[in-house]
């Protein structure tokens, strides 16, 4: 039985001609899968246009944030159940067991199936996703500084589910909640130890830079004449009279 945050390798067929999802064979197109790379921009794109221009296709507030709820929930349902699993064979999902709980799994391809992924496909998803995430973040900041506050719910709307979705799929490509941390930690505790390796080697090469100094200025002090080469000390020609 599953639990929540399970990661698993996707072993459905997706119609690339391999029958397995899993199946190793590259595909030779750049973009093996048009139709999803289009679908994948189309809804989301509509949607900001609208928002946008919505003032110059209606004049009812309610009639142009009914249609862009409706492309944000296409665009939405398009990347969580189709874009994703063609574009980069990933894919998130959540159901219920008869108890009563609810599970949540994360699947993506397996290790040696990963060529069958375009470069360019994943490109386009993950840019995509990750530049309408920072766009509706824009958008949120100028409807509060504008206080648009009409379309503010929308700008939420398109930030969560697009946020919803990115998370989905950070948790499919880079592993489970405790992976992730763990890498977190990882990335941390090395930028830690550099940090105090710079800070030590820094804190020699001062200490040093001060004691050429301090021989360098014993050198020139008056008070203590350096003795010539071959010339005896005046402990020693006191003992020699």
């Amino acid at each position: 039985m599953m639990t929540s945050g399970d990661s698993v390798p996707l072993t459905m067929d997706d119609g690339t001609g391999g029958g397995v999802f899993g199946d190793p064979t590259p595909h030779p197109k750049r973009f093996p899968h048009p139709m999803a790379a289009g679908a994948h921009l189309l809804f989301r794109l509509i949607a900001f246009l609208l928002y946008l221009l919505s003032s110059l296709f209606t004049d009812s507030f309610i009639t142009a944030f009914v249609f862009v709820l409706i492309l944000l929930s296409l665009d939405f349902w398009t990347v969580k159940n189709i874009t994703g699993r063609k574009l980069v064979g990933l894919r998130w999902w959540n159901y219920v067991d008869e108890s009563g709980k609810s599970h949540w799994v994360y699947e993506s391809r397996s290790r040696g199936a990963e060529q069958l992924v375009s470069r360019a496909e994943s490109r386009l998803f993950w840019f995509s996703l990750v530049g309408t995430q920072l766009v509706w973040s824009l958008m949120f900041i100028v409807a509060l500084i504008t206080l648009n506050i009409r379309w503010i719910m929308a700008v939420i709307v398109a930030f969560v589910m697009n946020g919803a979705n990115l998370y989905g799929y950070i948790r499919c490509r880079y592993g489970a909640k405790k992976e992730l941390s763990s890498v977190a930690k990882e990335f941390l505790g090395r930028q830690a130890l550099s940090a105090v390796f710079s800070s030590f080697s820094g804190g020699n090469q001062q200490q040093q830079q001060q004691q050429g100094q301090g021989q360098q200025g014993q050198g020139s002090n008056p008070d203590f004449p350096v003795p010539a080469a071959g010339a005896p000390a005046a402990g020693q020609a006191g003992s020699n009279r």
